[in-house]
């Protein structure tokens, strides 16, 4: 049988994951008896844990929201994955600083044997090389993003469309807020733009709200049907509504499968020989996916569509007027 203490954390672990378990599921799973499952409810409720009997033919019980917080208990595997979670928090986010101050005081309060655990562990989430310049986000403008998100409150806020010496000052806009996501290290607003009659992105960094907050609205349905399709297929070049790329091609190019397949990421990659694939990849433009194919510094042969075919013409006849007269290749 599990010490007194290690049962609690677990029967709290259990609590946490369901809304109603019956006693006999409880003693099952920590295998004890009934009985000692109602004393270790006994035991939580006196520190504090809103735990109530739940009625009907098996009984059972379900831990409510309280309104003061308890002490926290967690298991070795939730501290763990709280430090991991905090520490790759601590690299290039809108809350680093108190994400290395939570870690901190965590750190304080564990038992020496997960303390040498969690010091072994080091984990650094490394952002890469053009990420350097993201500028950071107020946490105070998420908090308040996510308030009237929740609220369904419509929304006025500064909203600078660039950076730098020449950018503009902040232009109003009114918007029906709907989702916070991140892309690609940044933060950003979805939200329906009152003014355009459309549907929005705004940068997080380049947002101030203003207050009061408006009037409640129902909110609309993405296109999509989901914030995550919709998010992509707009940095992928389209309405938000497919997450297919609006261009897409088909070429075999003079190359193993295996050396084309770590560089495409969502591309279809067809191995047809030793030297020899067929590669399918999309992009937002038939002139982008033409440069994207030419990475590969190989022979292409465009199987189709037409478009991908004349995008290469077009991009031949530009690199050979920027090389100037005479630099054809040797003979």
């Amino acid at each position: 049988m599990q010490k007194t203490s290690s049962r609690l954390l677990a029967l709290l672990s259990l609590l946490q994951t369901h809304r109603d378990w019956s006693g006999e599921d409880l003693a099952g799973r920590l295998d004890v008896t009934s009985r000692t499952v109602r004393r270790d409810i006994d035991r939580l409720r006196g520190l504090g844990y809103p735990i109530t009997t739940v009625k009907g033919p098996a009984g059972g019980y379900r831990l409510e929201a309280g309104t003061r917080m308890p002490p926290l208990l967690f298991d070795d595997g939730q501290v763990v994955a709280l430090a991991v979670a905090l520490q790759t928090a601590a690299t290039g986010t809108a809350v680093a600083e108190d994400a290395a101050r939570a870690l901190a005081t965590l750190r304080q309060v564990m038992p020496s044997h997960l303390r040498h655990r969690i010091d072994l562990l080091r984990a650094t989430a490394v952002r890469p090389p053009a990420a350097g310049d993201i500028p950071e986000v107020d946490p105070q403008v998420l908090m308040e993003l996510s308030r009237v998100i929740h609220a369904r409150q419509e929304l006025r806020l500064d909203h600078t469309p660039g950076s730098g010496p020449g950018a503009s000052a902040g232009v109003p806009r009114r918007v029906q807020p709907h989702h916070l996501v991140t892309w690609r290290h940044r933060w950003y607003l979805v939200a329906w733009d009152l003014d355009r009659d459309d549907w929005r992105t705004f940068r997080v960094d380049r947002v101030r709200p203003r207050t009061p907050a408006g009037p409640r609205f129902t909110p609309r349905e993405l296109p999509g049907g989901d914030v995550s399709t919709f998010i992509t297929g707009r940095f992928r070049g389209n309405d938000g509504t497919t997450t297919d790329w609006p261009c897409r091609g088909e070429v075999v190019l003079h190359l193993p499968a295996a050396d084309v397949a770590p560089f495409v990421q969502d591309g279809i990659v067809e191995e047809l020989g030793p030297r020899r694939c067929r590669l399918i990849l999309g992009s937002w433009s038939w002139t982008g996916l033409a440069t994207a194919l030419g990475h590969f510094d190989t022979d292409v042969e465009v199987v189709g569509p037409p478009q991908l075919a004349t995008a290469f013409a077009d991009l031949a006849a530009r690199y050979a007027r920027a090389a100037g007269p005479g630099t054809g290749p040797p003979p």
